[in-house]
Formats: structure tokens, sequence, C-alpha cells
């Protein structure tokens, strides 16, 4: 974990706005369902999550607990960041394992160089919110991340299988959100819908809300495929001709250790990030594997009830 020196981001109009839509939204779902609960992947957005509702309900803890769904092949430090952060919380953390979910035939897992768990998540997802009988999930999502997140509205309707239907979804009129659902539907809601990747980390330099360390400049082993870098791990099988290297490197997202692309930088700082996330020409999901994997890749995973 790394805590973030504070500097002065614009603690302006607009954050401030922009806060208290999430805060209001986050209040929203506590009144009108039973047992919400909270998506935490450990990568900022989620981080900014906890942050909001930790404000949103205070001086009581946040009334629902985390969700996270373990691929087995996560970094080293997210899942240390995400211990850490139950205990500094107090949070209840509900953790879905892929592993277990091929250990018991739910799902098969890839072999291969190209082999992920990241789409596997989803059965291990559908069926961990169905075990705990969740009606709804808060997720880190924003519009700006990727077309098919763009789509999405504040509430976002599933049907009993989990899936979502970009042409079956409630009107959202003003602040006025409908959660109602019939037995075994459920709603994900995405209270980060309007915030960009510069008004997340403006707003965690201002708030001075630690972040793994994996976000800054740091020294690891890596290897270029297709224009990506990979992290050297032991889930991945690199082809003959990957040799691993030692990189300056950070990361821009945070996911399953088998698709998260580094992007090469000296950022260690708060300022060094901005500065850098303001003149990047490429998105931060530009460096993620699976979204390469075809050009309608999230569409298609959010139809099977993908995050």
């Amino acid at each position: 974990m790394q805590h973030v020196t504070k500097i002065e981001a614009p603690r302006n109009s607009h954050l401030k706005v922009l806060e208290e839509e999430a805060l209001f939204i986050m209040r929203e779902v506590a009144a009108q369902f039973e047992r919400p609960v909270l998506l935490f992947s450990g990568g900022k957005d989620s981080i900014v999550m906890v942050h909001l509702a930790v404000k949103a309900f205070r001086p009581g803890r946040f009334p629902f607990p985390l969700m996270h769904i373990d691929t087995g092949h996560n970094f080293r430090e997210t899942i240390e960041f995400r211990d850490e952060l139950v205990r500094r919380t107090g949070a209840r953390l509900i953790v879905g394992s892929v592993e277990e979910s091929i250990r018991e035939g739910r799902v098969r897992e890839e072999t291969g160089p190209e082999a992920s768990r990241n789409a596997l998540q989803t059965v291990t997802l559908l069926d961990t919110l169905k075990r705990h009988q969740a009606d709804c999930a808060l997720g880190g999502g924003r519009r700006d991340e990727e077309k098919a997140r763009a789509k999405e509205r504040f509430f976002s309707h599933r049907n009993a299988f989990g899936q979502w239907d970009p042409k079956n979804q409630r009107p959202e009129l003003w602040s006025l959100f409908n959660g109602r659902k019939n037995v075994g539907e459920h709603f994900r809601v995405f209270p980060l819908s309007n915030w960009t990747e510069m008004d997340i980390w403006q707003y965690i330099a201002a708030e001075r809300i630690p972040i793994p360390s994996l976000y800054f400049s740091h020294t690891r082993k890596v290897f270029n495929r297709r224009g990506t870098w990979l992290a050297d791990t032991n889930f991945i099988s690199r082809y003959p001709e990957e040799e691993p290297e030692d990189k300056v490197v950070r990361f821009r997202t945070i996911g399953d250790a088998t698709c998260t692309g580094a992007v090469l930088s000296h950022a260690s700082t708060m300022e060094e990030i901005i500065a850098e996330v303001a003149a990047a020409r490429v998105t931060e999901r530009g460096n993620r594997h699976d979204d390469k994997r075809s050009e309608a890749a999230m569409e298609d995973r959010k139809v099977q009830g993908y995050f």
C-alpha cells in the first residue's frame, strides 16, 4: 500500500458535485434494496467507492459487505491491500473464488499462452451473488472507460440470469432511480458513472486515499506481447520469443495479472501520475489484453453478466 501525499488538486465544485451525486446514489441503494453488496477489485475505482461509502454513512459503518471475485491470479500487492483495507474499515468481506468454480466444474480453465481466468469471473460472480441473495451490486464502472460502459445507466437492471439487456433498462429522470425488480432479478448500480479517469486521480489526491503501490512506477520483470507489457508471473505461459526484461512500469488499471498490461512510466508521485494521464493518447484500458480479444469483447461479457 502506498499513502498519497496531498496535493492541491482542484477540490472544486466539479469534484464536489460528483462526490455528492455518488453519496446520494449509495444512500438510495441502502434505501431501496435489502441485500446490497459493494464489488471490490482492489483497483482505484473500487477503492474510491469504499471511501465514498464510508463518507455516505458515517459515523456508522456502511450497510453492505464488500464482495471480491478472486481469480487466484491476482497481484500479491492487490490482495495485501484488500486485507489491510478490510481491517482498517471493519467491513465484512465476501470472497468468490474462480479456483473453486473450476474445481466444482462450473467453468473450464483455459490453457496455453493466451489462457486467462478473467472471463471465468462472470460465472463465479453470478454464483456468489446468488449464494448471498444479493439484490444489488454496487460497482465502480465509469462511462468513459469503454464504449459498452458508456451505455450504462446508474441503475442497471439484470434479469434472473444476471444478464444485461441494453434495450430493457429503466428510464432515469433527474435523480429518480427505479430499483423495482422481479424475484430472482437484481441490479448493478454505478455511482461513478459520470466520473472520468482524471476525476478519480484528482479525487484520490485531494482526499489522500491510500492506493496499491502497483499504480506508482517501479521496476518489474515484464515481457511484450503484441505491444502490451505483461507481468512475468507463474500465471502466464510465454511464447518462446517472449523474453522477460526488467522495466520501470506502473499500472493504470488493476485486474487479473494475465490480462492487465503495464505502461512504461517514471510517474512515482500523484503529481506525475496526473500529468501523465493528462497527456496520455491511449485510454486506460488500452493495455487490457482481455479487451483486445474482439472488437465487442466488453459488450459480450456484459451481456453474459460480467461486471
